[in-house]
């Protein structure tokens, strides 16, 4: 009776361990030869096959103290009529400072992001980038999810954005 009581107890950790799910995100920031060069802000999410957001990765802007910065997230349009209008600044877990120009790497946790829910299904990774006195770009990376294993897809940007390529396992 004990044994079978603490392996009951055991199968839930184990499965949810087994099946979790790891995103690595790396995009190309390119260095442009403009008189005003500013860091992009970045937002970084996945979309159903409908389009609906199933998660929210990262959104990169200047994390001022005094909330200036927010200001121009919603210059992150597509990401911003998706699921930003609606969110509270900074978002936990998401929100960070831009980055620079040059290849960048981010990592997510599968328990944190909530992606070791993911079911199976069509998937996109959307990475969206505007820039003041720049542009606005987005780059949509489909790929589909088994639920187990190993998926990388890539794509490329033409101007705010360069190479983008995920890795889930």
């Amino acid at each position: 009776m004990k044994l079978s009581h603490s392996l009951v107890l055991t199968l839930p950790l184990v499965s949810g361990w087994a099946m979790a799910a790891d995103l690595s995100v790396k995009f190309d920031l390119p260095q442009l030869n403009v008189a005003e060069y500013h860091k992009p802000y970045v937002a970084i999410w996945l979309e159903r096959a409908d389009q609906s957001v199933a998660a929210n990765l990262a959104v990169l802007y200047d994390l001022k103290k005094d909330a200036a910065g927010d200001k121009w997230v919603k210059d992150l349009r597509t990401w911003w009529r998706k699921a930003g209008r609606d969110a509270k600044f900074p978002l936990d877990g998401v929100s960070g400072a831009t980055r620079p120009a040059g290849s960048q790497t981010m990592k997510f946790a599968g328990v944190k992001h909530g992606l070791d829910k993911l079911p199976a299904g069509e998937y996109k990774l959307v990475v969206e980038a505007s820039r003041e006195a720049g542009g606005r770009e987005l780059v949509k990376v489909p790929f589909t999810w088994t639920g187990k294993g190993k998926v990388a897809a890539n794509a490329a940007g033409k101007e705010e954005l360069g190479a983008v390529a995920l890795e889930l396992q």
